[in-house]
């Protein structure tokens, strides 16, 4: 069968509104994949009471909502993304938390429009690798921070730790379905994956003191099925491709990605293995 490109958005914002509506109704299965993630960006952040943090492209936010539980009644959440959809989300699940300690923005990543020296602590989980001026990115985190202040973040390790993230997107790019990633600097899933280039572009925006450390996560499914469903929700472009796919077509993708899953059968079902790099800089 003659392959076909599909057209799916290719910018970070685009692809962001695109997927918030699946991205919110995975929370729950997102949130458990990323929780050892979670939990150190928390621990490394150690929030305390009565600071400021801003979460950056927040998602549905519940990292965030973790720090606002610590900062407490006297402290203050800024719950951002770049996307509207995204924001929405994170509206509807901060009111389900009950979180009130919270301000809502829409706010860019590499243009942050808060005042220099406002923030306590900043974090970002999984967005700095797919920002494409992650340089100036960077050095706006560092710009917002009052003085002592921390950044912590996460972005993914190198693709061959990662097959939950690339099984999905091999098949799509070997059947010319989606181009082929570019390789770092241009921003992409693994763009960051490097800890001494991740440490330096750090250095280079005014941090000085910088520690990585790569943090595992797992994935359990049942089947292939379940796997591309998960993808299409919530793995941006590789998620649009996929959803963009006539029948005979998935079909062929998800052949490639029931050979691919063999070699992860645990039992009755297959375990995926992930490694996140994480970051903490001041």
């Amino acid at each position: 069968m003659t392959s076909q490109r599909i057209e799916v958005p290719t910018g970070i914002y685009d692809i962001a509104e695109a997927i918030a509506p699946s991205w919110e109704r995975r929370r729950a299965e997102i949130e458990d994949l990323a929780r050892p993630v979670r939990q150190w960006l928390l621990r490394a952040l150690a929030p305390a009471e009565g600071d400021t943090v801003l979460e950056l492209a927040a998602g549905v936010g519940d990292t965030g909502f973790e720090a606002a539980a610590a900062v407490g009644e006297s402290g203050r959440l800024i719950c951002s993304d770049f996307s509207p959809g995204m924001l929405d989300a994170a509206r509807r699940r901060g009111a389900e938390r009950g979180v009130a300690n919270v301000e809502y923005r829409l706010l860019d990543a590499e243009r942050i429009e808060l005042d220099s020296a406002s923030v306590d602590q900043a974090l970002c989980r999984f967005a700095y690798m797919l920002v494409p001026d992650v340089a100036a990115a960077f050095a706006e985190a560092r710009r917002v921070l009052r003085p002592g202040g921390r950044l912590a973040l996460a972005v993914w390790a190198d693709p061959e730790r990662n097959p939950h993230m690339t099984i999905a997107g091999l098949s799509l790019a070997q059947r010319g379905h989606i181009p082929a990633p570019e390789p770092p600097p241009a921003p992409g899933i693994f763009s960051l994956a490097n800890p001494p280039r991740l440490a330096a572009l750090l250095h280079d925006a005014g941090f000085a003191d910088v520690r990585t450390e790569e943090v595992p996560v797992r994935y359990e499914m049942a089947d292939a099925d379940e796997y591309l469903a998960f993808v299409a929700d919530t793995a941006g472009p590789f998620g649009l491709a996929l959803q963009g796919l006539s029948d005979d077509q998935r079909a062929e993708v998800r052949a490639d990605v029931e050979d691919s899953l063999g070699r992860f059968a645990a039992g009755d079902h297959y375990e995926l293995s992930g490694v996140a790099l994480c970051a903490v800089a001041s």
